[in-house]
């Protein structure tokens, strides 16, 4: 695709209007209009001024995109995930996961990930899923995979959660103040200091980061994205170094340090 069409493509794709980009850029209509139809090109204080317009990299408008590739939002069905979660559970008698993974089912219900249709229940069942791919079938750490953003995202208490207390505790470390005032960096100070007291947490936290990873390419704004990335390069490796201090959770640690860092250098090298 040449630039107006690149142009073109991103302004329809978020229903913007000629008339509202070019007000966006600081340009007329017309001006938009000749540069999609490839009859002048912008000037470069007004390619970045359209890549921040579109929330893209600078290469997603000047770039000749000759190949479009299928991209996927998921890769699993929730409802198949959810099937394999609890034949588990029964087959190794997890009561704490079946208890969790209906609680988690009906307080997540009509909840969507971010920027798309998928039902939110879809991240947790993943994670509970690559806990158990990782070979961790521990009742409480596979319930609290299930749990833990219901009392954040769904207005529930640490205290009515159908699971005995060890799991409260792990979905209590996981569980952001958002009503903090505290600045950011006070805040992850404290919300990981918090999580380091604790290697079930710290587990937990590096599966959840895994798994927010592989969707800020379309979930997130490219300043999150960017903020994202500083916060997982700053926090997590205390949080591996930790988890590996429990022999059974050693190989978990080399695959989520792993995931982590691939995903960190993919994304550095295409932003």
């Amino acid at each position: 695709m040449s630039i107006g069409e690149n142009i073109r493509r991103l302004r329809e794709e978020r229903k913007i209007t000629q008339e509202k980009l070019g007000e966006m850029v600081g340009v007329s209509f017309q001006a938009v209009s000749s540069w999609e139809r490839d009859q002048f090109r912008p000037e470069t204080d007004k390619l970045l001024a359209l890549s921040e317009a579109f929330d893209v990299s600078l290469s997603s408008i000047v770039e000749d995109r000759k190949k479009m590739f299928h991209t996927k939002e998921t890769i699993y069905d929730w409802e198949h995930m959810k099937t394999f979660v609890k034949t588990t559970a029964r087959n190794l008698k997890m009561n704490e996961t079946l208890r969790a993974l209906d609680y988690a089912v009906e307080a997540h219900e009509g909840q969507k990930r971010k920027k798309s249709d998928i039902p939110y229940i879809y991240h947790p069942l993943n994670m509970a899923c690559h806990a158990l791919a990782m070979g961790i079938k521990e009742d409480d750490v596979i319930a609290a995979c299930l749990l833990h953003d219901v009392v954040e995202d769904c207005g529930k208490t640490v205290g009515e959660l159908p699971v005995r207390q060890e799991v409260k505790q792990m979905v209590r470390l996981l569980t952001r103040n958002k009503a903090s005032q505290l600045d950011r960096k006070t805040q992850n100070e404290a919300y990981y200091g918090d999580i380091m007291k604790d290697p079930r947490a710290a587990l937990l936290k590096c599966i959840d980061r895994c798994n927010n990873l592989t969707t800020m390419s379309w979930g997130l704004s490219r300043e999150r994205i960017y903020r994202m990335i500083g916060e997982t390069e700053e926090y997590y490796p205390a949080l591996l170094d930790l988890i590996k201090t429990v022999p059974e959770y050693n190989d978990a640690a080399w695959l989520l340090k792993y995931q982590m860092e691939s995903m960190l250098d993919i994304y550095k090298r295409l932003m």
